[in-house]
């Protein structure tokens, strides 16, 4: 090969690799130039780690950190982070509502109000909660309904450490801390909230501002209204985790799980006896102080709850609420007609330790359970008699103090027992007695 071709050949390798390398530092430079490009556009905030492609939006950003909010208003001395902030919460002093319903003459400050009052129209609830079926208006309505079901409390007393799932109900009990401003005319009860006061002045005027439409029957408080109107709608959104019993309110959820936990938290502090339920314990203190506020305007008789005050006064109008849906019985009480009930179904849930034996009424195993003890608590003062039930003590005083309470309607004869009316009865109707060791 002559020296000229070696040459030429060289010179065309060394071309190659010459261009090569160009490519290569032509791309490499193009790379760095895009880096640095970015990197101009990069803009760190001198505060925290975040990074911005754009100024605007880091001058956005800078206003979150303390220091940076330069809207103020000079009225309240509030700062904001935005000129449209600023504008928005001027409103509340000039009174300025601008954007007004469609619908209604009702008027807002802020476009967002107004979009959620116009749902009060359009029955639209867009927040639906996840546990439940309930749907809400506003996500705000959403997050405190959840707290039910969370169990969540996240406002605490600094005075006694108790906790509320609503802001609203932390200020509320913080007045009970404070003074207590509004006073009652007409008694010494003072209250710190003139919403309580109200309430309470309905005591005396008998005044029952809230009615139920489907029934008519009023109250003196919203809240009671409210739950009985869960009476017709049958809403009952608490429900027990244990056994699937459902409630209309989470007061009575909270109460009917002791059940199942076994949790007695209120305590007589006269015997100490606990019980699941604070009424059950106020009845029960009563045993101790004897007192009996409920009494009843046709007899006189006193008694120790209200509840026992209506049932005593069916007696005198003769009033009889609950209907048997086998037969046509009527009872007083819805508890009369649980046990009359058994009859038909032969249901009988009371059953003895020692022997087995069942019943229908509790009373009626305590009186079995006697013979199996021998036991004879009630004891005659006028003689040595005793007796395994207080009932069988009670007859047999008649025979000392001549009482003798049943009469005949026939003859007018009287006599101390039932079974011995009866028996007699049976002379006027022509039938033979049947004569009975019991009676």
């Amino acid at each position: 090969m002559s020296t000229l071709k070696m040459k030429k050949r060289r010179r065309r390798r060394l071309g190659h690799l010459f261009l090569m390398e160009t490519v290569e530092t032509s791309s490499t430079s193009r790379v760095q130039q895009q880096e640095d490009h970015r990197a101009k556009r990069s803009h760190h905030c001198p505060h925290c780690e975040e990074i911005f492609p754009f100024l605007s939006k880091l001058k956005i950003h800078l206003k979150i950190h303390p220091g940076e909010n330069r809207y103020s208003y000079t009225d309240g001395g509030k700062n904001f982070t935005t000129s449209k902030a600023l504008t928005v919460h001027q409103r509340v002093h000039t009174r300025e509502k601008t954007y007004s319903c469609s619908d209604c003459v009702k008027c807002f400050t802020t476009s967002t109000w107004l979009k959620v009052h116009q749902r009060t129209h359009t029955g639209e609830k867009p927040y639906s909660c996840a546990d439940c079926i309930k749907c809400f208006t506003t996500s705000a309505k959403l997050k405190v309904h959840q707290r039910t079901h969370t169990g969540e409390k996240p406002y605490f007393c600094s005075a006694c450490g108790a906790s509320f799932s609503l802001m609203c109900n932390l200020k509320r009990h913080e007045r009970i801390h404070t003074e207590k401003l509004y006073s009652c005319s007409d008694c010494a009860a003072s209250f710190s909230l003139l919403c309580k006061l109200k309430r309470h002045e309905c005591i005396h005027t008998g005044e029952k501002p809230y009615s139920c439409s489907d029934c008519g029957k009023s109250f003196s408080r919203l809240g009671h209204l409210k739950t009985h109107e869960q009476k017709h709608t049958g809403e009952k959104p608490y429900s027990c985790s244990d056994c699937g019993k459902s409630f209309s309110l989470l007061g009575h959820l909270k109460i009917h799980q002791h059940i199942h936990t076994g949790e007695k938290p209120y305590s007589c502090s006269d015997c100490g006896k606990s019980f699941s339920r604070p009424g059950h314990l106020k009845t029960h203190e009563q045993k101790h102080t004897g007192e009996k506020p409920y009494s009843c305007s046709d007899c006189g008789k006193c008694f120790t709850t209200s509840t026992e005050l209506k049932i005593h006064q069916r007696t005198h109008t003769g009033e009889k609420p609950y209907s048997c849906s086998e037969c046509v019985k009527c009872f007083p009480t819805s508890t009369r007609l649980k046990v009359h009930q058994r009859t038909h179904t032969g249901e009988k849930p009371y059953i003895c330790s020692d022997c087995a034996a069942s019943f229908s009424l509790l009373c009626n195993l305590k009186r079995h359970e006697s013979i199996h003890t021998g036991e004879k608590p009630y004891s005659c003062s006028d003689c040595a008699a005793s007796f395994s039930l207080l009932c069988n003590l009670k007859r047999h005083e008649r025979i000392h103090t001549g009482e003798k309470p049943y009469h005949c309607t026939d003859c007018k004869k009287r006599f101390y027992r039932l079974g011995h009316l009866k028996r007699h009865q049976c002379i006027h109707k022509g039938e033979k007695p049947h004569f009975s060791k019991t009676s």
